[in-house]
């Protein structure tokens, strides 16, 4: 059974009733920035799980502002469509209700536990501090004790996506040879900002056009939101790589490492889909459903893959049966490069 840690209450509870009634999700964003791309997400994930065990579910959105854009936004990182209100439900009986929000916003109007989303900041827009000040990469993205969130890192417990301190950081879903920088003297794993670039010549960037700095970035979005977008899988794929309790910096690098995994994994999958099928193992389905069952752990389910990926004695028909199972809460478009050719 899927549990969530009610922000409320600082208590797991069960996303769903025991009857497997009808559930309502409810996204809370304050508007069109990087954290409300990532509390939609994680919306998204909680609809998907919940599926996935035979809950029925709907979604709408809240927000006070620039809703059209942010739906538009959703649909790009394969966000399910919200609901236009409230009433679509009515005569559906009682639904439970849960709020997805960004950390800090506990006191959600409304019964019902609150799913809390820390923030995601475009690094190069976050670098710039009132009156031009320029900060260090990972210092005021979070409370006191958290550190900058990196996308790949692997959670290590059975608490879900509840990070403990001092966690190590893994990769976004490649081998540590492909990281950006690791060879060079860049951060040894991607997601952070390194305070230099040691061959500038060399560096990678999305294809648009990178985020202007100042303060006033994120409340504005749209030139952020351009180079996050410019490649939404790969932003979708960075974002799932980072417990959704800890503060995550996207950058130029992150994104590019992500898109390197992505297309390695897609590859692969294309490359198994030539075996003859096999069933996902039982070991591998039960490691896979105990992830995301806990609190949304998804750095954990990428980790399975990882695994899985590199796992000797299984079939490559098992692999690709484990990809097409996990790409249903993942939506990763993990299928896409079935029948191309090598």
């Amino acid at each position: 059974m899927l549990c969530i840690l009610d922000a409320r209450t600082g208590e797991p509870v069960p996303a769903a009733p025991a009857r497997r009634g009808l559930t309502r999700i409810e996204a809370h964003a304050s508007g069109l920035d990087p954290t409300a791309l990532r509390v939609l997400l994680t919306a998204d994930l909680l609809v998907r799980a919940l599926e996935l065990g035979g809950t029925p579910v709907w979604t709408i959105l809240t927000a006070p502002r620039d809703q059209p854009e942010l739906c538009t936004a959703a649909t790009r990182l394969a966000i399910r469509p919200f609901e236009d209100g409230r009433d679509l439900a009515s005569g559906l009986g009682d639904a439970q209700a849960i709020h997805v929000a960004q950390r800090g916003y506990e006191d959600t109007p409304g019964e019902g536990p609150v799913v809390a989303v820390a923030p995601a900041q475009w690094a190069e827009a976050a670098q710039a501090g009132p009156g031009g000040e320029t900060g260090r990469p990972g210092e005021g993205t979070g409370r006191a004790g958290e550190g900058t969130g990196r996308p790949g890192e692997e959670s290590r417990r059975a608490g879900g996506g509840r990070a403990r301190p001092g966690e190590e950081a893994g990769t976004v879903g490649g081998a540590p040879e492909e990281r950006p920088g690791a060879a060079a003297g860049g951060p040894s794993a991607p997601g952070l900002v390194p305070d230099t670039v040691a061959d500038p010549a060399t560096a990678t960037a999305p294809s648009a056009p990178s985020a202007p700095s100042g303060p006033s970035v994120l409340a504005s979005g749209s030139s952020v939101l351009a180079a996050l977008l410019s490649d939404p899988a790969a932003l979708r794929l960075a974002l799932l790589a980072v417990p959704r309790s800890r503060p995550v910096r996207l950058d130029a690098a992150t994104l590019d490492d992500a898109a390197r995994s992505l297309a390695r994994w897609r590859r692969a999958v294309a490359g198994w889909a030539r075996q003859p099928s096999r069933p996902v193992p039982g070991e591998v389905r039960e490691r896979l459903r105990a992830a995301w069952d806990d609190d949304l752990d998804l750095p954990a389910v990428l980790g399975v893959l990882r695994d899985v990926e590199s796992a000797p004695g299984i079939p490559d028909g098992a692999r690709f049966e484990t990809y097409a199972y996990a790409d249903r809460l993942l939506a990763l478009d993990l299928l896409r490069d079935l029948g191309n050719p090598a």
